[in-house]
């Protein structure tokens, strides 16, 4: 009959029913809106047929309008099922708890390798790990995911350029590229040095090569400076010219800054939840109360379970609510004046090589425009002008 499924999870009884009205009983059953299958009759006065479990009690009113008895013969489903395991219940808490400890032992960090690394790399390694909670028996949901793992190993080892990280059922595995030592400057080929910008000397350093202006002489861009070719005329030599020549440059820089501005900024309050998800699904198992904040921003993690070396469809889910209100910033003119020019110093100072120098500021135009402030700023900046070029032939 159809509808198997539902039969076993209600329940039904095979009845073995003896005497002279086994048809008459089994047709009383039908009008009685009694289910009735698998009927098979085992000689003139005997015949076997299932119920629903919660039709026994009608049955038994309608046989006693019958002259049959009845007999239990056979049961399946669901209720029995369950009877059996409170019957049971020692070898069900067992299982349950079986199943529970190779779940736990399966979502753990039970090895950590590293690969490539020196010692004393290898140590620090260990040690920003053991911070960050990556330890062997840490639960692999609770710490950060393999990408945010090598990002902050990157940021707080200065001595390795690249770290692989793989998690693999159980195991980390780093791969660790180390910085290597400076290398011997490359030998390079004849060149002179030139002026990369317009500029007036303020100070020379030449290795080598034969310079061709002095200090306090104005050069324009591509200006020959130090030539690589020394020497007399028919006893020249040609030699990679090298040094630096500092000169004064001059830079323009515009800043417009409003008075007011309105933005969000964290607080440092924050709540978290915790689900266990599936593809359509999210439970809730920690953190059930709605965020008490009134404006916040949410930072979602989310993990793969595992039961033993198998991804299965179910995550572990973190939420963060992270608590953030409004905040107003108001300048008066002199201090979005001076805010204007330390932005735009901040800016060249962005732009400028480390041997570089701002010598002198001036405000070339300032303005107040539809509530902001306009600034524009010239700066006099030292700074070696100095890039190399090849000498080709004719030179």
């Amino acid at each position: 009959m159809k509808n198997q499924w539902m039969n076993l999870l209600a329940g039904s009884v095979r009845v073995k029913a003896q005497g002279k009205g086994v048809e008459r009983l089994i047709n009383a059953c039908v009008r009685n809106d009694i289910t009735v299958w698998n009927v098979k009759k085992h000689g003139d006065h005997i015949a076997t047929f299932f119920i629903l479990l919660k039709d026994v009690r009608q049955l038994r009113v309608v046989a006693r309008k019958s002259d049959c008895k009845l007999y239990f013969v056979g049961k399946a489903g669901f209720p029995f099922f369950f009877k059996n395991m409170l019957t049971n219940f020692g070898v069900v808490v067992g299982a349950c708890f079986f199943l529970a400890i190779v779940f736990l032992l399966s979502n753990m960090v039970w090895g950590i390798e590293i690969k490539g690394a020196k010692p004393e790399t290898e140590y620090r390694i260990w040690k920003e790990l053991k911070q960050m909670g990556v330890e062997k028996g840490a639960l692999q949901f609770l710490i950060d995911d393999p990408e945010t793992i090598q990002k902050k190993l990157i940021d707080r080892i200065d001595t390795i350029t690249w770290i692989g990280v793989e998690l693999r059922g159980t195991t980390f595995y780093f791969q660790v590229v180390e910085k290597n030592e400076p290398k011997e400057p490359e030998k390079i080929g004849v060149r002179h040095l030139v002026a990369r910008k317009k500029a007036v000397i303020t100070d020379m350093f030449v290795e080598k090569g034969q310079p061709l202006v002095s200090v306090n002489d104005h050069v324009t861009k591509g200006q020959l400076l130090v030539s690589g070719i020394i020497g007399k005329e028919g006893q020249t030599t040609f030699v990679p010219a090298r040094g630096k020549i500092f000169g004064e440059t001059w830079y323009k820089s515009t800043v417009v800054l409003p008075l007011e501005a309105t933005f969000q900024v964290l607080t440092g309050k924050y709540m978290e939840k915790h689900y266990i998800v599936t593809k359509n699904i999210s439970l809730p198992i920690w953190g059930f109360q709605k965020p008490a904040f009134r404006h916040y921003e949410i930072d979602k993690q989310k993990r793969p379970l595992r039961f033993w070396k198998w991804d299965l469809p179910i995550y572990y889910e973190r939420v963060v609510f992270r608590e953030t209100q409004e905040a107003k910033r108001s300048y008066t003119w002199e201090e979005a004046l001076a805010k204007a020019k330390e932005l735009a110093r901040e800016e060249l100072k962005d732009k400028l090589p480390e041997d570089a120098a701002i010598k002198g500021e001036k405000v070339l135009h300032q303005a107040r425009e539809n509530g902001k402030v306009r600034v524009e700023l010239h700066y006099q900046v030292i700074e070696n002008i100095a890039i190399p070029q090849p000498i080709v032939q004719g030179d």
